[in-house]
């Protein structure tokens, strides 16, 4: 897992700053600076009499991204909102959640004019809808609305370009559980349960965007965490997107996510999708 993201980093930098010079500039200018897109993509089978066999498939995707920066020397402020939300229906089952994600990010950056400004962070992780784990029968919930949820305060130092982003800081983190306290439980305390876990450690937040070709953007972003008590284990996140802009209205996302966390699994979860939908930019 280290050589992983060890890798994931190199291949952001590299890649980021390789296509730094044919970039549109995206600083930002004096003043809030509004950034507003929705999407929703939609996939349909409908099957009748079909001898070469197969089952009625609908599946309907959602997502937000917003943000709200502010540009005011010294300051600069950064807000960020994502959230994505799927489900998908086979046959005559009910419709089962396959894409659940809330996160909320604040920064801000205070420009000293160093190579290295110094910035506090605030990031807030949740699903939105219930959680299950479908390979069960009946299917099992393992995750609600802030159940878990997490909290990260970050204070460090970033280096920014119009492209790309990099922070590393002291970070204090906040898991929040309540029915399913398997992620938050303290295994050396037998006859408790907790419902809340602090740690505090090393985040590490890396970001990037760049024109892969002519109307196909890729953005990566990469986050990793360990608690001190912990240096040799860490949480990753890293997250891709490969966008293909048909028109206005009309795109094709290719999204891997990778992630591993010990209190969630000892396994690496990956989740791939291809969505062919419409987006909107409200502002």
């Amino acid at each position: 897992m280290n050589r992983i993201f060890t890798l994931a980093i190199a291949l952001l930098v590299i890649f980021s700053f390789k296509n730094s010079n044919s970039q549109q500039d995206t600083t930002l200018k004096p003043g809030w600076n509004p950034r507003g897109v929705i999407g929703i993509g939609l996939s349909q089978v409908a099957l009748s009499n079909w001898s070469k066999g197969g089952e009625n498939l609908l599946s309907v995707t959602g997502i937000s991204d917003f943000s709200y920066h502010l540009y005011s020397k010294p300051w600069t402020l950064k807000n960020n909102l994502k959230v994505t939300l799927g489900s998908t229906k086979t046959g005559s089952n009910s419709f089962q959640t396959n894409d659940n994600d809330l996160r909320l990010e604040n920064v801000l950056i205070y420009n000293a004019g160093w190579l290295f400004d110094p910035f506090i962070s605030n990031e807030v992780r949740t699903s939105v809808l219930k959680g299950y784990d479908y390979t069960q029968d009946p299917a099992v919930q393992i995750s609600g609305f802030f159940d878990p949820g997490y909290i990260t305060q970050s204070i460090g130092f970033t280096y920014g370009k119009p492209n790309f982003s990099t922070r590393l800081g002291i970070a204090f983190q906040e898991t929040f559980t309540n029915k399913f306290r398997q992620y938050t439980d303290d295994p050396d305390t037998q006859n408790e349960t907790e419902a809340f876990k602090f740690q505090t450690g090393v985040e590490s937040v890396t970001e990037t965007n760049f024109t892969m070709a002519e109307n196909i953007l890729y953005t990566g972003r990469l986050r990793l965490f360990s608690a001190f008590e912990t240096l040799d284990v860490w949480d990753v996140g890293f997250d891709n997107t490969i966008t293909g802009k048909v028109n206005d209205f009309l795109s094709v996302n290719l999204n891997v996510l990778v992630v591993y966390e010990k209190a969630q699994s000892l396994k690496t979860q990956v989740k791939e999708g291809l969505q062919v939908g419409i987006t909107y930019t409200v502002f």
